[in-house]
């Protein structure tokens, strides 16, 4: 599907949302790899993403903890079924960490934004967590305020 990474929920039994699930995973290490060739080192790169994207770029750097320049889920959480083991290993080194969605997403469950931020602070992150009343699945002026100021922290180096 060229509109998306993998083709069931987030949700969904991990298999079901193969290759793409793998596929979308190798996507991001590639480009991290290739940032890190140019002199640009995961400590000033920020992963970041909405839906889908937010998805994956969680669930990636869950897999890859580390220190990143920041890592943001917009209307996003971990993938898998609520059974899903979340015995992720490594740390996120203090790595600020913007989860944002509304508290009635029709795709994205507060409880499953809640868990990732709790999985998340296990693993070592800055963790900010944020639910919107009513704010359905988008983004709103606030959480575009806390990403630019993470930006703008990671082009000052203040977070490394």
């Amino acid at each position: 599907a060229r509109n998306s990474w993998y083709p069931n929920s987030f949700l969904a039994p991990i298999p079901s949302n193969e290759p793409g699930l793998s596929s979308g995973l190798a996507v991001i290490a590639t480009i991290l790899a290739q940032l890190a060739e140019a002199g640009i080192p995961a400590e000033r790169t920020m992963l970041l993403g909405f839906s889908q994207g937010a998805c994956l770029a969680l669930e990636f750097a869950a897999r890859n903890a580390r220190c990143y320049g920041g890592l943001v889920g917009l209307s996003g959480g971990l993938i898998g079924p609520d059974d899903t083991p979340r015995n992720y290993g490594g740390s996120l080194e203090g790595t600020p960490v913007f989860l944002g969605c509304s508290d009635n997403d029709f795709h994205i469950p507060r409880e499953r934004v809640v868990q990732s931020a709790e999985v998340f602070k296990r693993l070592d992150g800055n963790v900010t967590a944020r639910l919107y009343p009513g704010l359905g699945h988008t983004i709103n002026r606030d959480e575009i305020r806390f990403v630019q100021g993470m930006m703008a922290d990671v082009k000052a180096g203040e977070n490394t």
